[in-house]
Formats: structure tokens, C-alpha cells, sequence
């Protein structure tokens, strides 16, 4: 009998039997009931709403009645025999939030993917562009599992880093890109694989311009992070008069609005190869720029918005440059952050990122004035009919997969965005800039059925979509936390946000217990 019962154990581990459920569906119908839908194109918020979704698309959205008022039982859609209702009442639905640089984990990290999904759809996030990451053909597949819905991830795009080559590609047989055919080639390789776009990080002006050309006449889309190595002859305005259709961070924009100077001020003893000389310089980058809404300021960005180009600004990974104390002590790093990922945030003169050689308040005070000059720039050339995203870049500089997204939200804020602009910006403008606003980024009728759902009002406070929630005071006078995503929805598959916060818990916790390590703040005993 005690080794029946042992068998039988064993067989339920095995099966997943006792563990907390995270998802549940595709169903034939999905109804979701009394929601109010803040729906991403800058629309106000309006409900009770239900939401009918037959295979993976909406097919009816339904005003069911007024707030305060009983709901019209009459209204409401029926549900079909196998059909789902999701009681919702009361709760707010947003489209899946669209992560316009998301990096799947990293091998010097330590972080795989399933970790990495895991905190991203557990904070809603639904879709992802990776601006390089491991190798075209490993997130290729990764993105083929997404699809089929064999792992639990959001939609991947996968823009693969110029010139990047592996073991099962490698169109160049080892030759690096030096001349414009060979970039040609190079690009139309790529776009066979599978991927969706390349990421830059710059080249010769000749190998960038044919790169840019042949991406675009295949009908891929480009994204760059414009490096110090190159950005002197070719900047943002180059890349986008070529065809680059978005910009990673802020690199090469304020080359782009030099009036006096045609290279960044750099101290004579300048080491790229030294982090904190690259990270220290690039705070004071703004200061040497054209002055706000002056003629050539304006002239850049009238252009840039002419050319339909697309500002992914990533607020968030620099932010420990201004406030090192505050990114390090995030309250989500004890139960969420990885043992390998928390070591590889230290101070470090080999990890990227990792620039803390001797960082102090002079330091930080110019990158608080390098953030309101270049916080002016996304500012207004979203008021001037620009688009910008929102992307995380996590996995750096104490930058937590999926809590770095919501940051990237609350910083668009701080840049003068209303809340609406900054759903927007997360949805709507993500879907577009990806080329697929046909399909995601609004919650319309024929798009697919991929939603955020939660308790509390993220336009209120931005903070209750954090996994750990927000801190409230009851009438009671009793601390609580409140919100945190309640469901993420993909492909009509509902998730438990919460059950997946808690498996990564798990994860983290196991793995401590492995090392017995604890958090510890570099330099203290």
C-alpha cells in the first residue's frame, strides 16, 4: 500500500496535480462580463461592457448599462453551449500592453525565457519585440511555440542584430559586413530565416545606408540603438531619411541636435571600453544639445514626425543613473529577482551595465537634468502627433523583467504624458509600430482577443499595475496592498497573473535555497 501511495504521488508531481493553475482556455466563446474598457486610442474609460470572443477574436462589444445602475440582464450577450463567462464586474480591461524592447533573458544573467515570460504576461504584457537577443533561430522557435501557445509567452517579433551570425546562420561564411553588397546579402538572409526586422547598433554610413534599403524594400521593419562607436557620422536623422522605422533609447538624437560641435565633448582620457567613462559622459549628452523648441530643435523634430518615425525612449534602464539607491532597492528584488541576475547588477568592469566604479552624487545630478531635456523632447514630439512606445530593456541596471515595464509607464508620466497617452503609448502605438495595429494594440471588433484585466484603476494610479500591487490605507487605518493584474489574457487563454507571479516566486526562492544566499548590498557586512 506504501508504495502504491508513493507511485501515485510521484505520478501526480509529474502531472502538474496540487499546483496552483495558471491558465485555462481557448474556448469556443469567452464572455467577459462588466468590465470598463479603457480601450488604448485615447478614449475615455467606459462600462459595464461586455466583451464576446469566439476563436481568438472579438466579435461583440456590448454596453450592458450605466455605473451605479443595475445591469440590463436583457443586453448582455448569451452564452453559447462550451462557452466561458469571466465574472468581471466592477474591474477595469485594457488591451495586451505591447513591450517595444524586450531582451529574453541572457545567458550571462542567468535568466531563461520561462522566467522571463512568466514576469512579463504576469504584468500584461502580451507582445514583444526582442532587439537581438541569443540568435535569430532560437527565439524564431520560441516565437513558433508562442504561436501554437506550447509555452506560456507573450507573441514575439524578432528583430535580429545586424551582422549577427550563428552555428545555423551564417550567410557570410564567417566574413564580417564590410561592403554594402555583402550588408544586402546579409539582410535578405535574415528576412528569409524568418525574422520580423533587424536591430542596429550602427556601421559605416555606405553599409547602413544599403542595409536600411534593402530591409525596407523586403517590408521589414528596423530598429537601432545608435552606439558611440559610430554615431558621429551617422545619427538618428541619417538612419531615418534611410528608412529605419523606430529608435532605441536616445543615443544619436542629441548628435542629430548638435549646432556647435560635430562629436560629443569627450575627456581626453575617454575609454569606450570603461563603462562608468561611457555612462558617466552620455549624462551631460543633452546639455550639448540645441536648447528646447530653438529653431534647429524644432527643425529635427518637425522632420523625424514627417518621416512617420517611431521614439522607443526606454526611460527606465537609466534611471539608476540619477537615483542608484532607489533602482537597487526596488522592494520586488528579495522574492523576484534571480540569485545570478542580482550578481550580475553589481559593480562590474566586465558585465554591461554594470558601472558602478565610483558613481556619486555629481554624477546623478547631471543625469536628473539630462532626464528633463530629453524628457521635453518625447514629450512634445508626442504632442506634435509623434509616436512613441514604451519599452523596458530589462535584465540591466537593476531592471526587473515585467516591473521595469510598469516604471517605463510611470516615467512617461513624469515626462508630462496624461495616463491615457501612456496606455496608448503601451498599446495602440506599440501595435503600430510593429505593423500590426489590424490585429492588436485596441479592443475593437476583429482584433485578436489579447487583454489586461485587474481590480483597481490604472489612470488613478499607475502603481496598482505592479505585480506587488500598491500600498492603500484603509478607512480602518489599516495598511493593505491593492490591484497587481488579476488576469492576462492571449489568444483567448486566460492566465492568473497572480498564480504566475507566485510559480516565479518559487523559482527564486529554490534557487536561493540552493546557494543559501540572501540579497546583499555590495561593500556591507
Amino acid at each position: 500500500m506504501k508504495k502504491l501511495f508513493s507511485f501515485l504521488f510521484l505520478f501526480q508531481i509529474l502531472m502538474g496535480y496540487g499546483q496552483e493553475k495558471m491558465s485555462e482556455g481557448p474556448f469556443s466563446q469567452l464572455i467577459i462580463r462588466g468590465v470598463t474598457l479603457i480601450n488604448g486610442n485615447g478614449a475615455p474609460p467606459r462600462g459595464p461592457i461586455d466583451i464576446v470572443v469566439e476563436n481568438n477574436k472579438i466579435v461583440n462589444i456590448q454596453v450592458v448599462g450605466y455605473p451605479g445602475v443595475k445591469i440590463n440582464e436583457s443586453k448582455r450577450p448569451v452564452l453559447k453551449p462550451g462557452g466561458k463567462e469571466l465574472d468581471c464586474n466592477g474591474m477595469y480591461l485594457l488591451p495586451g500592453f505591447v513591450d517595444m524592447h524586450g531582451h529574453i533573458g541572457g545567458v550571462a544573467q542567468g535568466a531563461d525565457s520561462d522566467y522571463v515570460f512568466k514576469l512579463w504576461m504576469a504584468h500584461g504584457i502580451t507582445s514583444v519585440r526582442e532587439p537581438s537577443g541569443r540568435g535569430v533561430d532560437w527565439t524564431l522557435d520560441l516565437k513558433r511555440k508562442s504561436e501554437k501557445n506550447e509555452i506560456i509567452a507573450p507573441r514575439i517579433f524578432a528583430y535580429t542584430g545586424f551582422g549577427q551570425k550563428n552555428k545555423d546562420f551564417n550567410p557570410l561564411n564567417d566574413a564580417p559586413i564590410s561592403t554594402p553588397a555583402q550588408a544586402r546579402k546579409w539582410v535578405r538572409a535574415n528576412a528569409e530565416r524568418g525574422a520580423d526586422g533587424i536591430k542596429f547598433f550602427g556601421a559605416s554610413p555606405e553599409i547602413m545606408a544599403a542595409a536600411l534599403d534593402e530591409n525596407k524594400k523586403l517590408g521589414l521593419r528596423s530598429a537601432c540603438h545608435h552606439a558611440q562607436l559610430d554615431v558621429a557620422r551617422w545619427n538618428v536623422l541619417h538612419s531615418a531619411r534611410a528608412g529605419l522605422t523606430s529608435m532605441e533609447h536616445w543615443y544619436g538624437l542629441p548628435e542629430a541636435l548638435f549646432e556647435d560641435r560635430t562629436v560629443q565633448d569627450y575627456p581626453l582620457d575617454y575609454n569606450y571600453q570603461n563603462e562608468q567613462h561611457r555612462f558617466e559622459e552620455a549624462g551631460k549628452l543633452w546639455q550639448q544639445a540645441a536648447k528646447p523648441y530653438s529653431e534647429h530643435w524644432n527643425k529635427v523634430m518637425d522632420e523625424l514626425i514627417d518621416l512617420d518615425f517611431t521614439l522607443d525612449p526606454t526611460f527606465n534602464i537609466y534611471e539608476a543613473s540619477r537615483d542608484l539607491h532607489r533602482a537597487r532597492r526596488a522592494e520586488w528584488h528579495e522574492e523576484y529577482t534571480l540569485p545570478s541576475l542580482w550578481d550580475f547588477y553589481q559593480p562590474s568592469k566586465i558585465s554591461h551595465g554594470s558601472y558602478w566604479h565610483d558613481w556619486g552624487t555629481e554624477q546623478e545630478v547631471a543625469w536628473r537634468e539630462n532626464y528633463k531635456l530629453w524628457m521635453t523632447f518625447v514629450n512634445e514630439y508626442k504632442n506634435r502627433g509623434g509616436r512613441v512606445t514604451t519599452g523596458s530593456d530589462s535584465g540591466f541596471i537593476f531592471q526587473l523583467y515585467g516591473f521595469a515595464y510598469i516604471r517605463e509607464m510611470e516615467l512617461l508620466r513624469e515626462a508630462g504624458f496624461h495616463p491615457l497617452e501612456i496606455i496608448r503609448s503601451a498599446t495602440l502605438n506599440g501595435a503600430e509600430a510593429l505593423g500590426m495595429a489590424n490585429q492588436i494594440g485596441t479592443v475593437e471588433v476583429g482584433k485578436l482577443a489579447d487583454f489586461v484585466v485587474l481590480s483597481e484603476n490604472p489612470l488613478k494610479n499607475l502603481k496598482v499595475l505592479y505585480g506587488t500591487g500598491a500600498v492603500k490605507l484603509t478607512e480602518e487605518n489599516e495598511v493593505v496592498r491593492v490591484g497587481g493584474v488579476q488576469y492576462t489574457i492571449k489568444d483567448g487563454i486566460i492566465y492568473d497573473a497572480k498564480a504566475l507571479l507566485k510559480d516565479v516566486k518559487k523559482t527564486v526562492q529554490q534557487q536561493k535555497q540552493k546557494l543559501n544566499y540572501r540579497i546583499k548590498q555590495p561593500g556591507l557586512k
